[in-house]
């Protein structure tokens, strides 16, 4: 996820470094390459062009909501201008179109997540709507939160096959919506490597509770189901085992560090956010397994707790956040409880605690 630099809530689900490698490959795929060429422009006016072209405004902090699920997804039919012709609001029927109806019950999947597990109504705890818009752009190669709504593009079809395949990626993008009202987790360095962690995890739960599914039965994969036949790989990140989601002649090896002994330090990817993610992934994930059952009760709970509890600080590093989960962890179950002791030994084997 790339949140732009002229807006700290901008943020995309594939990172440039990504969208560069296919740009650069013309010779396999074409119509890859255009789209990704495209996005890769976008980014370094994105700001601009949205302000322009939308009509939707991220609600002021005072307005008053009812807190239930109310959802509405626009077709912004292949041009770039939000928020779209509405095509289907709250309680009416399916529509035919995939993108769609996708989009509008992984929107409810989300919600039901945080109100369910955590008792939050919607992204800022009171009943904000969800928006979203599907098709946008012609191949666009990205989905993204921007402050106010979630954008899906249909993918170039090479690739990337359309953004609402993949559950885990809207549940990520909405929960870039929780973070912006809770954490506020700035988008550099660690702090931001745990704002797109954060998001990862809470992505994961949502497709976990959709499903059922345990921590020893989940794919821990974001991004599934997103690549075409043609590329090797699975997903775009793997919390299980970071730097395996995929490997592939134009894509590259997943660069992911599971570790901190694997930490890249560079100056690109504002500091490395979507690399060094992997690292406080694979905690939750250990954790997760540690502690069995479903991952969004236990360990879930305490990822939320970390990230809502007052005054945390923005500017979070590694160590400081696998201490507010211990923190977390014992305010909630006891010191030296099964649950304290699995996140301490999670942040213990990715080399983050001692």
């Amino acid at each position: 996820m790339t949140c732009f630099p002229a807006s700290p809530t901008n943020c995309s689900i594939v990172p440039p470094y990504l969208l560069s490698r296919i740009a650069e490959r013309p010779d396999r795929l074409a119509a890859a390459a255009e789209a990704a060429r495209r996005t890769l422009m976008e980014f370094s006016s994105v700001a601009e062009t949205r302000q322009l072209g939308r009509t939707a405004k991220a609600p002021s902090s005072g307005t008053a909501f009812s807190p239930k699920l109310r959802r509405t997804v626009y077709d912004a039919m292949q041009r770039q201008e939000l928020p779209g012709r509405e095509v289907r609001a709250e309680g009416s029927a399916s529509t035919g179109d995939p993108a769609v109806d996708e989009t509008y019950d992984g929107l409810g999947a989300t919600y039901a997540l945080y109100e369910d597990a955590y008792g939050r109504s919607s992204v800022d705890g009171a009943g904000q709507p969800l928006l979203a818009t599907v098709h946008y752009g012609r191949d666009y190669d990205n989905a993204f939160w921007d402050g106010a709504q979630m954008v899906l593009g249909d993918g170039d079809g090479e690739v990337f096959e359309r953004f609402s395949k993949s559950l885990t990626v809207i549940g990520h993008e909405l929960t870039h919506g929780v973070i912006q009202y809770t954490a506020k987790l700035v988008y550099q360095d660690q702090a931001g490597a745990l704002n797109e962690s954060v998001a990862d995890v809470f992505g994961s739960l949502v497709e976990q509770k959709l499903l059922g599914q345990t921590a020893a039965d989940a794919s821990w994969l974001v991004g599934e189901g997103l690549f075409t036949p043609e590329v090797s790989g699975s997903a775009l990140r793997s919390l299980a085992a970071p730097g395996t989601a995929y490997d592939d002649d134009v894509l590259g090896k997943d660069p992911q560090p599971a570790d901190m002994s694997g930490y890249i330090e560079t100056t690109s990817d504002n500091g490395g956010v979507h690399l060094n993610s992997g690292i406080p992934n694979h905690a939750f994930y250990l954790a997760s397994v540690r502690l069995g059952g479903y991952a969004w009760e236990r360990a879930g709970q305490i990822w939320y707790d970390t990230i809502t509890e007052r005054n945390f600080p923005a500017d979070c590093t590694f160590p400081v956040f696998a201490a507010a989960t211990i923190t977390a962890a014992e305010k909630r179950y006891g010191a030296g409880s099964e649950e304290s002791s699995a996140v301490q030994a999670a942040w213990q084997e990715v080399n983050v605690m001692v």
